[in-house]
């Protein structure tokens, strides 16, 4: 079976590139390197049933038709991962998320490739009021350009899926955390702390609080919803659980050895949000997974201490 997966050299698409190798598939890695790096899948790059293939996917169809030839799946995972950037280049999801999802859309139609796997996100029901938040919850109203790009490739890949007889699988997700991370809160967290652990600049209150899973539960869920069946199948993965930032600084503190005397001054930039778009409750609705089999090892808490153990071990910091 040969399985494209683009966005490869990923934080997320390099744990799912390592199961399909495991699994005996040909696999063919599209990246820009924008985010990802390709030390990510480098115990890969000299095998036989492996291609890696540097390319703008915001470009041309064109330019990437040839190489879905004789694909039977596509994992689309390329996109921009950074929420706050929508902020200040709007153009950026605009490109990568839509333009990109569209040109992989039609590289498949041309060379009949007919199943997708994409990754979206919780962002795209907004402030949703009904927590936790099922696949049929609506209407969606994205509060970040991120949600909203995510929310049009949705709809691009449903209407390509009715349209051209494909089928698709589309993964909503919570925050994923774990090895390989180069964004997110407690990256963010890491580097700040790295360069003065006597202050920590907290985005927002504290207050948010949302669910986090772990990479390895997620990857395992993604495998998993392919159980699901419909022309288009909606699947939230997550955890039934949440964190608030301000625990989350407190984890990565402990690990850090940052404790007791040593614990730094949380200095809050107030307000709900982080940031504009920022949604400060999430919490996913999981059923339809669980009804399948599937179940998170880790609940939000541990997902986030095996993350931080993870980048810090990544990064060769020791505890103070």
């Amino acid at each position: 079976m040969k399985i494209v997966v683009t966005g490869g050299a990923g934080f997320i698409g390099s744990h799912v590139v390592d199961r399909l190798m495991a699994s005996g598939a040909d696999v063919v890695v599209l990246d820009n390197l924008s985010s990802g790096s390709l030390k990510f899948i480098e115990p890969h790059l000299r095998r036989e049933n492996f291609e890696f293939h540097k390319v703008d996917l915001a470009t041309s169809a064109s330019d990437i038709t040839p190489l879905l030839d004789g694909a039977d799946e596509v994992w689309h995972l390329a996109a921009n991962p950074d929420v706050r950037v929508g902020v200040e280049r709007p153009e950026v999801h605009f490109k990568h998320n839509i333009v990109a999802t569209y040109n992989v859309l039609e590289a498949m139609r041309r060379n009949d490739v007919r199943r997708i796997v994409f990754t979206s996100t919780s962002t795209v029901y907004g402030e949703a009021t009904q927590l936790p938040t099922p696949e049929d919850y609506g209407p969606l109203i994205p509060i970040s350009l991120y949600g909203a790009s995510k929310l049009a490739c949705e709809a691009l890949i449903s209407a390509y899926a009715h349209t051209f007889d494909m089928q698709a699988w589309i993964y909503r997700f919570a925050n994923v955390v774990g090895r390989r991370s180069t964004h997110g809160v407690i990256f963010d967290f890491i580097k700040k702390l790295q360069a003065n652990p006597r202050e920590l600049e907290i985005l927002g209150d504290g207050n948010q609080t949302k669910s986090y899973i772990y990479i390895d539960d997620c990857v395992e869920a993604m495998f998993f919803g392919l159980k699901a069946s419909e022309v288009v199948n909606v699947l939230n993965i997550g955890t039934e659980d949440q964190v608030t930032v301000r625990r989350i600084a407190e984890i990565v503190c402990e690990e850090l050895g940052l404790v007791g005397g040593k614990m730094p001054e949380f200095r809050f930039t107030g307000g709900r949000r982080g940031w504009r778009g920022d949604v400060p409750l999430m919490l996913l609705d999981i059923s339809k997974l669980k009804n399948l089999g599937w179940r998170p090892r880790h609940n939000s808490e541990e997902a986030v201490r095996r993350a931080t153990r993870d980048l810090l071990e990544e990064l060769k910091l020791q505890r103070r």
